[in-house]
């Protein structure tokens, strides 16, 4: 590994990430290495504490820089949820603190915060036994008492075993707003669930009712934000035409609806259940495009040639009238030639096939140009009416899922084109060009298996991945090569900086496309109503110009904050799941080797870990090139992509962890790499706290999922809609 060189700076402002062992990192948003913090350097700081640090040893030698926690800027513990275990021990009381002035402590599920005992005043609610809460801090730790906070429950969230709870503690630990503000509501109320057609004719928007707009949602979509139509145009060009609920129309800005939605910054869909960004009398009412109902607007239409090329467009409010509501399923069945199908939509079938037909000219062009395709599976949990996992299966995605991708791709780049050639402030979905450590690691580590990428790691190009990808298409190794790749890219955010989209290689990207479920939308669309009623003037740019870096911060960050609520929902689930399934045994494929194990993920995505305690076959030496595990003395080799079996010998819902064993160890590959014995290290670096993550899929939108049936389903992960990117 490559010595990370620090700025001159003396000190570095980041977030401490804390260990169940009591070391810890701290990582910054300058794509520097983590700097690795001994447990007599935290100076009490916490997990997801703002800390200042210094640096003590640079990193050298493979092994990472290390630091001192200065001072902690920010407690981030200043709210936490747990449960209440009333009664306290004067023992475990600070002295000389008085045993009247508690009521109780709070016990974590996160391994992190074993450590510490959480004492509760009686200066707040009085929770019942086992009752889950969340507790605002008072007292965090000192010198003297270095493990006791201090902190009153401000809320009563439910019985911890009852129904439902689990999840409405991710969401209250993470600060997701869930109910609406008094003034927020009764304004969403007070909408008019129809819209004034003469009017808005007044108001000079086109009325496209007549043409045969049609949805395409799944089949339990209640919140439907975008209609399509397509024709073939006389010069052999296609007309295409993206049309989104104009959300911007009821939700004025700087209201308090509009606050609260900043607020939340998006929908967050969990498993059984969504925290919409709007209230429904929105979300599932006026704005939602459903069939045979009069809509406002704002249309994105393009003619696109048999290259896939925008030759023209034209971006404005309209008048809408949906005249199907189709689901993927019949999309999927009529692009597959299904008669019955085709007869049921005989009316619309002819233009579906044109829709599939531009598709692929828009799927073509995007390839050609560099574009990466990741294809990773979806996981879809469905639960019983208690919220219990009866099922985990893994989503099908059709041409009908990708065709819609791909019309929303092109409206969000037409959109995004479109302003940023006006020179004007916007705000833009961006993901930059891959670089620093990760780039140079993912090189060494293609190199090492035999793959290596032609190119320059300090200028990649999308086209760069998009060939290593290519050249091993079909190989066993596809997958460990794909997983790689995606950790060394970085995450996609909202910036007023038109600086492009490497994923998806483009060079102009915006989000137009979802304004019900996110706000970088609804900003969207108020600009482009904003220019047309003002223009592009000095006066009309300085209006919004020092709004839009904040927003862009403060969406990005709440966009994170829906993805950890997703993941953390959907791992406590699986282990749920799991619990139900422990002695069993199951295909999978590693998904990564670190030095304390293998990570395992199963057809259905659910993963977890191989710890090289129980493999027990052999001493296995860690190496960090080809990120492999090795045994010594038989040699057999452990990598990212390999196909193995394991068994099921542990699951927790409370800490969302499932522990796995091989199986059949002696079916694992022999190498004929020898290692050196293995230099002392620092455990640190590897420690089984660690999750693998995924930065390119770490963007938000997609797939909504609501109740059906008594059973309840959700995807693992946000893609569809363009929004993935």
């Amino acid at each position: 590994m490559p010595t990370t060189q620090f700025a001159s700076e003396k000190f570095i402002n980041g977030t401490f990430v804390a260990n169940a062992k009591g070391f810890g990192f701290v990582k910054t948003d300058e794509g520097q290495e983590d700097l690795f913090i001994g447990r007599a350097n935290t100076n009490l700081a916490m997990q997801n504490d703002e800390v200042l640090a210094s640096i003590v040893h640079a990193g050298r030698d493979g092994r990472g820089p290390e630091g001192k926690v200065e001072k902690i800027l920010s407690h981030a513990n200043q709210q936490v949820v747990g449960v209440f275990r009333s009664g306290v021990n004067r023992d475990d009381l600070p002295h000389p603190m008085d045993p009247s002035q508690f009521i109780g402590t709070i016990t974590f599920s996160d391994d992190k915060m074993q450590e510490f005992k959480y004492l509760v005043d009686n200066k707040g609610l009085t929770p019942s036994d086992r009752d889950s809460v969340t507790v605002t801090t008072s007292v965090f730790p000192t010198s003297s008492n270095p493990t006791v906070l201090i902190g009153s429950v401000t809320k009563v969230i439910g019985r911890s075993d009852a129904p439902g709870v689990d999840i409405l503690e991710i969401v209250y630990s993470l600060k997701i707003p869930s109910v609406y503000p008094d003034e927020a509501a009764a304004q969403a109320k007070a909408i008019p669930q129809s819209i004034d057609l003469q009017q808005a004719l007044a108001d000079g928007r086109p009325d496209f009712r007549d043409q045969p707009l049609i949805t395409i949602d799944g089949a339990d979509t209640k919140d439907i934000d975008d209609a399509v139509v397509v024709w073939k145009l006389p010069n052999g060009n296609y007309h295409l035409g993206v049309h989104i609920a104009d959300v911007s129309n009821y939700v004025p800005e700087g209201t308090p609806l509009d606050q609260e939605a900043y607020k939340r910054g998006t929908s967050v869909y969990l498993t059984d259940r969504v925290i919409p960004m709007l209230p429904t009398e929105i979300s599932n009412g006026i704005a939602s495009l459903n069939p045979n109902e009069d809509r406002l607007a704002m249309s994105c239409e393009m003619e696109i040639d048999l290259q896939g090329r925008i030759v023209s467009h034209k971006i404005q409010p309209s008048i809408i009238r949906s005249h199907a509501r189709m689901t993927y399923d019949s999309i999927n069945k009529i692009l597959a030639g299904d008669s019955a199908e085709r007869a049921k939509y005989a009316d619309l079938a002819e233009m579906i096939e044109q829709m599939g037909r531009l598709h692929k000219i828009l799927a073509k062009m995007r390839t050609a140009r560099g574009a990466i395709e990741f294809e990773t599976n979806e996981a879809e949990i469905i639960v019983d009416k208690k919220g219990h996992p009866t099922d985990v299966v893994v989503r099908d995605r059709g041409i009908g899922e990708r065709m819609i991708e791909s019309f929303m791709l092109a409206a969000n780049e037409t959109v995004a084109q479109h302003f940023d050639h006006l020179h004007v402030p916007f705000l833009y979905r961006v993901h930059e060009v891959p670089e620093g450590d990760k780039v140079t690691n993912f090189f060494e580590f293609m190199r090492a298996i035999g793959h290596p990428i032609k190119a320059d790691p300090k200028n990649l190009k999308p086209k760069d991945f998009q060939a290593a990808l290519e050249a091993v298409a079909g190989l066993p190794e596809e997958m460990m090569i794909q997983t790689m790749m995606l950790r060394a890219t970085k995450q996609a955010h909202y910036s007023p900086q038109p600086i492009g989209h490497f994923g998806i290689a483009a060079k102009y990207y915006t989000h137009f496309t979802s304004p019900i479920r996110r706000y970088p939308d609804l900003v969207v669309h108020r600009l482009i109503k904003h220019y047309a009623k003002f223009g592009t003037g000095p006066k009309a740019t300085e209006a919004v110009r020092d709004k839009l870096p904040q927003i862009g911060v403060d969406t990005s960050e709440r966009e994170r904050r829906a993805v950890d609520a997703e993941r953390a929902t959907n791992d406590m689930k699986f282990a749920e799941y799991m619990e139900d399934h422990i002695g069993e045994t199951y295909d999978g494929v590693v998904n990564s080797a670190l030095k304390f194990g293998l990570f395992i993920s199963l057809p259905n995505t659910i993963e977890g870990l191989v710890h090289i305690s129980t493999m027990d076959d052999d001493v296995y030496q860690y190496d960090e090139t080809r990120q492999a595990l090795i045994g010594r003395t038989r040699h057999r080799i452990f990598t990212i992509g390999l196909a193995v079996k394991v068994q099921v010998v542990n699951a927790n819902k409370e800490t969302r962890k499932i522990d796995f064993k091989l199986v059949n160890p002696q079916a694992a590959p022999i190498t004929k790499i020898r290692l050196a014995a293995e230099p002392e290290r620092r455990s640190f670096h590897h420690d089984n706290s660690h999750r693998p993550g995924n930065n390119f899929q770490n963007s938000q939108g997609g797939q909504k999922k609501r109740p059906q049936k008594g059973a309840y389903k959700s995807t693992g992960k946000y893609r569809l809609r363009g929004g993935r990117h």
